[in-house]
């Protein structure tokens, strides 16, 4: 019965969350018991625990009331086998409250007495914090050291240097950093922050994902501490926003951050921004913060060109004291071209093929790993290509197909590029609907419903699914 119950939950929770997030939280979660209506769930650290509990109790919630009514329970059996703590440690119960009530977070897991687990603590809680005790949220390995300049990045490299050696000083503030997936954002908004706090143990540095930020956000209204949470972020020194698109759609939460980015703007403390597109083309975003973004300067990052690729792949086995024939690291980055996060795991797999079958790395294993790899990657596909397509197989400006008109051809339109959207990429159906003419998540569902119908019951518009399906995949 557990196994059910949590099993019809996972099918939600799956559709309203990224698929590497879903695989990271709730794949290793075990549904252990169910007795009236409290679930009780088995996961692997307190740290795990205190994760769901700040970005996913909301969903929890959610997903347990509709299965289980609005008394639902969540509880609670954290095992740390490396430990040797087994599930008879004590759970720790949480409520899922009335609306009425006030919810219960950040409350510490019982455990053994002799357990030496350390709760790890939330840097953002407001009461008595003092702005040495924050945690930047920095990578050590995301260092300007670490990143490799090319005709690709060269640009957007030199403005995180300048940004780095005179935060707040420089014409570059904000500084937004956009780019595809893979190109080496984050690492570069990382590095920047890293640099400061060597050169300046007394700056407040901080880096935090844009889902990261509204998560909080939320948290701040429903634990009535809002102008806490404006002041947390108003005392930093250097912000790092990471996935700034991903406020499409949120309108308080942009409110939010106008704020904070006002403040800090006017109190000569420095922003930097990553994000998927240049301003002028991020959607759901507020006018007022998209003319904030255009203060600064805007650098993308793109596909490193083959002198680059090659750098990457000579640094990384340096670095990790490797010895690669030049003939391999060539084909490797002849072939691996999309993004650098793809270069460094085609690297990895190559040296995991040799140690794990104790095989001497040439040409002919590369060939054979790489081939491999291309032919078991599928290329992956946005929701702005889907679109364009959709509008050009049907004849329509990719403009109408954003607006409110409910003409019927448009409506289809739009509802077709919904349901490939869903299939074809790993965005979840609040993403889809934000970039597809700023729906929310159950048109998006609606729609995908539809498209399933006349499929099965108009032989011609079949065809036509076929027919952009084809197109989609050339």
């Amino acid at each position: 019965m557990h196994d059910a119950v949590w099993n019809r939950c996972l099918k939600i929770i799956k559709d309203n969350v990224p698929s590497i997030s879903y695989r990271t939280w709730f794949e290793p979660i075990v549904p252990v018991k169910l007795e009236k209506s409290i679930l009780t769930i088995q996961v692997p650290s307190p740290f795990f625990y205190e994760y769901l509990e700040e970005q996913y109790i909301d969903i929890l919630r959610k997903v347990l009331r509709k299965e289980l009514g609005f008394d639902a329970k969540l509880e609670y059996s954290v095992v740390m086998e490396n430990n040797g703590y087994s599930s008879s440690s004590k759970p720790y119960t949480v409520k899922l409250p009335a609306r009425n009530q006030k919810e219960l977070k950040n409350k510490p897991v019982s455990f053994p007495i002799d357990s030496e687990a350390t709760t790890i603590k939330n840097p953002f809680i407001i009461p008595g914090l003092k702005k040495l005790n924050i945690d930047p949220m920095l990578n050590p390995e995301n260092s300007f050291t670490n990143f490799v300049e090319g005709d690709c990045n060269r640009l957007a490299r030199s403005a995180g240097y300048a940004v780095a050696n005179n935060p707040g000083g420089t014409a570059f503030n904000p500084l937004l950093i956009y780019g595809e997936s893979g190109l080496g954002k984050t690492h570069l908004a990382q590095a920047i922050g890293i640099q400061v706090k060597e050169q300046s143990q007394d700056k407040t540095v901080l880096y935090v994902n844009a889902n990261k930020f509204q998560t909080q956000f939320v948290d701040s209204i429903r634990n009535n501490n809002k102008n806490d949470f404006i002041h947390f972020y108003q005392m930093i020194d250097v912000l790092v926003i990471d996935d700034v698109h991903e406020f499409a759609g949120k309108e308080k939460t942009q409110d939010a951050f106008f704020h904070i980015f006002n403040h800090l703007h006017q109190s000569g403390k420095q922003l930097i921004l990553t994000s998927d597109k240049p301003p002028v083309e991020l959607q759901g975003l507020e006018q007022r913060l998209l003319s904030r973004f255009k203060w600064g300067l805007s650098a993308d990052l793109q596909i490193p060109d083959f002198e680059t690729r090659m750098a990457i792949l000579k640094m990384k086995t340096y670095k990790d004291g490797i010895e690669l024939p030049e003939e391999v690291v060539e084909y490797i980055a002849t072939h691996i071209t999309d993004n650098i996060r793809e270069l460094e795991g085609a690297l990895i797999s190559l040296l995991a093929q040799s140690t794990l079958n104790k095989k001497e790395i040439t040409l002919d294993l590369a060939k054979d790993m790489i081939d491999k790899l291309i032919k078991n990657t599928k290329r992956e596909i946005s929701i702005d290509y889907i679109q364009k397509v959709v509008c050009n197989y049907f004849n329509i400006p990719l403009d109408h197909i954003q607006s409110k008109t409910r003409k019927r051809e448009i409506v289809q339109a739009r509802q077709v590029a919904m349901f490939f959207s869903k299939s074809m990429t790993k965005a979840s159906l609040a993403t889809i609907g934000t970039q597809i003419g700023g729906k929310d998540h159950a048109t998006v569902l609606h729609a995908c419903k539809t498209v399933n119908n006349l499929i099965e019951t108009d032989k011609r518009f079949r065809i036509q699914i076929d027919e952009i399906e084809k197109k989609l995949k050339i």
